[in-house]
């Protein structure tokens, strides 16, 4: 718990300290906002700074943070380290500077920035590989709810079309009508089972494995007979929300559309990130004493009853947790965890879908017929895409595995393009340059090594990692002399 202590108290003083710092390198001002300038009652509309922090928190974690930071927990307290330093240094940057450059172009989407700053090539590229994912992330998410609902009574598909059917309106209505009133409750709900099992951490005090003592894979150590995975690239693909998800650039100019102040966007935006990371390092803590710790008082509640111990889900070890931690009010944070939050940010997956599109093609979004123009062929292929999951038996870990490396990619991306800005800006691009090289490194490592991708042996696939990473660094040098010498 030692490690845990110190997490929490750095990533709180990375937030007062390094926060500071990325916000003096990009110098918000007083100009006019998108949400006034362009304000449309749909999609650009100004809402209280606190809303917009609380609709911002739910979007980019829905169960992101908790069901990442759970199956990173199986590989020891190294997660503390990735979700410490990611978030300080990657994740809460590559949010901020999403969300300030999206207020600075007139609240263009992730698509059109990567196009303005990396070239039409990579918009275009990224135009087919966002809406895949963002589709995927929604199939994902609505899926899971269903299994769970069906469990409680009616039939699988049954409940997916009324989520489908809840998708298309939260997509199709203004911002303000249903993410604006019903999000801040679904948000403070998480917050609050978040805080609530922090405090029941400091009151059992459980042993789990510390950083000085355990910092190597115990993954092969429980599981030696099955457990493949390498710290790294797979911890930085599996503890995504946590730490670092390109998911969040497509969702941070939803909110930058509604902010009215540019001074606000540390608390917005690098401040869910720390808020993120603080939810993450609750649930990798109470993972890791439910895989590797000591038992303790309330121990013996968590067996049989769906424990299978190390191979335990994630939904499931939520569920006895706060059963057995929480109570009724547990129970019903719980169904709200793995029910509701996961649907929160599903549509808004849909609904960034539908923005980026609309933006590609340049078609206004003011009129509902212009809204349907995109959604019905966008939810056409979701539907194609479900159908297959579900009729394929291995369909849905399939969409798992290739949406997580697909989501690490997106932030490869957005951290270029923040990159590239703070170069032709003369600012401090450093603070984005080695988070990208890092994550170009750890994708391009993951794409050659891991059993879904390539699958490459160990002794080819790390070699080709760092080749690219060196030719990443060599291209951003030669780019940034050419750039230099232009000026």
């Amino acid at each position: 718990m030692i490690s845990f202590t110190v997490s929490i108290f750095a990533i709180i003083i990375g937030y007062l300290l390094y926060g500071r710092f990325v916000e003096r390198v990009f110098k918000p001002d007083n100009r006019p906002t998108p949400a006034i300038s362009k304000a449309d009652g749909v999609d650009y509309v100004a809402m209280p700074n606190w809303k917009v922090f609380m609709i911002q928190s739910l979007n980019i974690d829905g169960t992101g943070s908790i069901f990442g930071a759970v199956m990173g927990a199986k590989f020891g307290p190294s997660s503390y380290l990735w979700i410490v330093l990611g978030c300080i240094f990657a994740g809460a940057v590559h949010d901020y500077m999403t969300g300030m450059l999206s207020m600075r172009n007139e609240g263009a989407g992730y698509t059109e920035l990567v196009g303005r700053y990396l070239g039409n090539v990579a918009k275009r590229f990224m135009l087919v590989f966002s809406i895949m994912l963002l589709v995927m992330v929604g199939i994902v998410l609505a899926y899971s709810p269903a299994a769970i609902l069906a469990s409680f009574g009616g039939d699988i598909m049954m409940w997916i079309g009324i989520i489908f059917a809840y998708y298309i309106i939260a997509t199709m209505l203004p911002i303000d009508k249903i993410i604006g009133r019903f999000y801040p409750i679904f948000a403070f709900a998480l917050l609050f089972m978040a805080a609530s099992l922090l405090v029941m951490l400091f009151v059992k005090w459980p042993t789990v494995p510390e950083v000085w003592t355990h910092l190597y894979n115990m993954g092969f150590e429980a599981q030696p007979e099955k457990w493949t995975e390498n710290i790294f690239p797979a911890l930085f693909i599996t503890i995504a929300c946590g730490a670092i998800s390109g998911f969040h650039a497509t969702q941070s100019p939803l909110m930058a559309r509604c902010l009215k102040s540019e001074k606000m966007g540390r608390p917005i935006f690098y401040g869910s990130m720390i808020t993120e990371g603080v939810v993450a390092l609750v649930w990798a803590t109470i993972a890791s004493w439910f895989f590797y710790g000591e038992p303790t008082p309330g121990m013996e509640l968590l067996t049989g009853a769906g424990n299978e111990g190390f191979y335990t889900s994630a939904p499931a070890l939520v569920t006895l947790i706060c059963n057995n931690w929480l109570g009724v009010v547990g129970a019903v944070l719980a169904l709200l965890g793995v029910v509701a939050a996961p649907l929160t940010s599903g549509d808004t997956a849909f609904r960034s879908a539908r923005l980026i599109i609309a933006d590609f093609i340049k078609l206004d979004q003011h009129s509902v017929h212009k809204r349907l123009y995109i959604c019905v062929p966008l939810f056409a292929l979701a539907i194609v895409i479900l159908i297959w999951q579900i009729t394929n038996p291995d369909g849905f870990n399939i969409i798992w595995r290739y949406s997580g490396w697909s989501n690490q990619t997106l932030s490869v991306f957005a951290l270029w393009t923040a990159t590239v800005y703070l170069a032709r800006s003369k600012k401090n691009f450093w603070i984005t340059l080695i988070p990208a090289l890092f994550m170009t490194t750890v994708c391009s490592t993951f794409f050659f090594i891991s059993k879904q991708m390539l699958g490459l042996p160990e002794l080819v696939a790390y070699p080709l990692g760092i080749v690219c990473l060196i030719v990443a660094a060599v291209w951003f040098t030669v780019w940034y002399r050419k750039e230099t010498k232009n000026e």
